[in-house]
């Protein structure tokens, strides 16, 4: 059965510091991770919102693809 990670559980600090010392040690960011997973592959607003988070973790605001 397939995974996907719901972004809307996980802090965009939390992400961020745990990517910075993921190079020494990734236990932190696999925990985050994996805390967010869930069974919900076909869903159309999970899928949306991930890439929505994906921009604001990278600053950017001007792009929104859920209302």
């Amino acid at each position: 059965m397939g995974k996907v990670i719901d972004w809307s559980k996980i802090d965009k600090n939390d992400y961020l510091l745990a990517m910075e010392r993921s190079p020494v040690k990734d236990t932190e960011i696999k925990i985050l991770l994996q805390s967010a997973l869930t069974d919900k592959i076909n869903n159309r607003e999970i899928f949306i919102k991930g890439i929505d988070n994906s921009y604001a973790y990278e600053g950017y605001t001007a792009f929104k693809l859920s209302h």
